[in-house]
């Protein structure tokens, strides 16, 4: 599916991203996004067809980025290790400038009612897979990461330690005394990366 949207879809694309996280997919219609974006309703089937291509279209904007991001962090000339941790960089960052669209996503994918519609984003973490893949298998072969790692479940594992924390953020504001969004934002920058760093480096390297 094409990437290269106008300034109009993107406007489309956004106001339905805001719906379908405070709304849900079913709960969100065609005029409901029509409306907030101050646009007539045959607009919006003009240039997406249906609501569930709306929905692909939404996800393929606000990934499909990554992938190139991660195809030119395995040309860089950087130890497996080092690689490694620009990936969480990555991972961590784009998830916490988009949570919106992460939100829906956990709930389409849990509630398995438009896996056709979700190919495309299945298609997307293949090829992200297949990057970890390449920069962990280097590390094996230069003798750094352990021979017995299980790659698909690093990713989980990533994604698992920061959605616990957010799907928990009044328990770690009060805990952690972040009081303000920056706070909180910038403790997910760098404590909680460096952590989740920390995590994955004790999954892949030998013990000494």
């Amino acid at each position: 599916m094409k990437n290269n949207f106008n300034d109009k879809q993107i406007q489309i694309l956004e106001v339905a991203e805001c719906l379908f996280a405070e709304k849900g997919f079913d709960g969100t219609s065609i005029r409901n996004i029509a409306k907030m974006a101050k646009i007539n309703i045959a607009m919006v089937s003009y240039y997406f067809g249906s609501k569930e291509r709306l929905l692909e279209s939404l996800i393929i904007y606000r990934t499909s980025d990554l992938k190139n991001q991660l195809d030119n962090l395995l040309q860089e000339d950087l130890e497996p290790i080092e690689k490694i941790n620009k990936l969480i960089e990555l991972y961590i960052n784009r998830i916490n400038s988009n949570r919106g669209i992460y939100r829906i996503l956990h709930f389409e994918f849990t509630s398995k009612k438009r896996e056709q519609s979700l190919q495309d984003f299945s298609e997307l973490k293949k090829g992200n897979l297949k990057s970890l893949e390449t920069i962990i298998e280097d590390g094996q072969r230069k003798g750094i990461f352990r021979k017995d790692i299980i790659i698909p479940l690093i990713t989980p594992t990533i994604l698992g330690t920061f959605f616990h924390f957010h799907m928990n953020k009044t328990f770690f504001e009060n805990l952690l005394n972040l009081k303000t969004e920056e706070l909180y934002n910038n403790y997910i920058k760098t404590n909680l990366t460096k952590h989740i760093q920390q995590t994955i480096k004790a999954l892949l390297i030998y013990e000494s």
